[in-house]
């Protein structure tokens, strides 16, 4: 019997994704300055506000009204009428520093806190990522794109928008169809719904999806309600953290809890879930299975995973227990371990605010460098 599954994204105009992006733009500024500083910032924004606040430990100084504006200015709130833009939103200022308790074990190499941490790989993409996720992400991408050009093409988009594919799989995991895509896109006032409608499927969906996924039952959602004017902070506030699923696998694979955006790598809810996607997407690559769960666990303080945990979901060519002893011996999954390793200690953390963490080839997590290490315990 085949099934169906869905997964969602949000544009980088969606009031979370705001508040992401400018946590992690000042993780970003403040690592060009200094590689070492402990940041732990949130975001909170609404109509004609953003707060930003959390822990961070640095010598370096920013401007964090710049950042903030200029984020803002780039992902495109410029106008009154948005009534949140990037000259006019008042930025407030309640950062302090990082807790000397939890300083005093990460100086020693120790984990930032406690915690459980996933990733996961599986063939049905080329990026070894589940189908609808990445293809919500690409619908997205491609709706930024266009708003982004400004070529005339659909020139009412506006910042704020979300996405969501439904795939029908058969008995064995395989994708076979999509079966729904639905998108909300904000948009100017005056533009009907048909004219919309007709555009995002022509210009987005159809340029986003290959063909031979899409047939006569596929149905198409777009702007269900029929209006969608209001949006992004003034519509909606927004948080920091708030889209682990749409940052993640979709709902797929579990997710630890922990959120990513503007936290240093220090803190293993980011560092050490990259690592496990860093390992499972090279185990699905290296053929040793079709798709593969890699839970790690941390006391806060200790350095190395209190427990490491490998589910191939019977795809295995060895046991998972001998996958988990490969991983032992052959990765370094201490907090210092993987910053080195996956050079996490750089300002490249804006760019994965938005759109997801993985499946994105830019990132180094993301790199086969292991396959070889790997294929030699087929």
């Amino acid at each position: 019997m085949s099934y169906f599954f869905s997964s969602e994204s949000v544009s980088e105009g969606h009031p979370d994704k705001v508040c992401d992006a400018i946590s992690d733009g000042i993780l970003d500024a403040i690592f060009k300055k200094d590689t070492n500083a402990r940041v732990a910032c949130e975001t909170f924004v609404t109509t004609g506000l953003v707060l930003v606040g959390g822990e961070i430990t640095t010598d370096a100084y920013i401007e964090v009204q710049d950042i903030v504006r200029d984020i803002v200015r780039r992902i495109g709130y410029t106008k009154a009428e948005y009534k949140f833009d990037s000259e006019s939103c008042s930025v407030l200022n309640a950062i302090h520093s990082q807790s000397p308790d939890i300083a005093m074990g990460v100086d020693t190499g120790g984990a930032g806190d406690q915690g459980i941490m996933f990733g996961y790989a599986c063939d049905q993409t080329p990026e070894l990522m589940p189908m609808p996720i990445m293809y919500a992400h690409k619908l997205m991408k491609k709706l930024t794109q266009i708003r982004k050009k400004n070529n005339g093409l659909m020139p009412y988009l506006r910042p704020d928008s979300k996405s969501q594919v439904t795939i029908e799989y058969d008995e064995n995991n395989k994708p076979l169809r999509v079966d729904t895509v639905v998108i909300s896109t904000q948009h100017d006032a005056n533009i009907k719904q048909s004219t919309i409608k007709r555009d995002v499927i022509e210009h987005v969906i159809k340029k986003a999806i290959p063909e031979k996924y899409i047939d006569k039952k596929t149905k198409f959602f777009v702007n269900p309600t029929g209006k969608f004017e209001i949006g992004g902070p003034h519509g909606d506030s927004g948080l920091t953290g708030r889209k682990i699923i749409v940052d993640t696998y979709g709902g797929w694979a579990p997710h630890g809890g922990g959120a990513f955006s503007g936290k240093d790598p220090s803190k293993v809810d980011r560092s050490a879930t990259y690592a496990a996607r860093h390992i499972a997407k090279n185990i699905v690559a290296a053929k040793l299975a079709k798709e593969c769960l890699v839970q790690l666990a941390y006391a806060i303080g200790v350095a190395e995973p209190v427990s490491i945990f490998v589910d191939t979901k019977r795809t295995g060519v060895i046991p998972d227990t001998e996958i988990s002893k490969m991983i032992i011996k052959e990765v370094d999954l201490t907090p210092n371990g993987i910053i080195k390793r996956l050079k996490l200690r750089a300002p490249i953390y804006e760019a994965t605010s938005a759109y997801g963490h993985f499946g994105r080839n830019e990132f180094s997590w993301e790199q086969l460098n292991l396959v070889t290490k790997f294929k030699k315990y087929k």
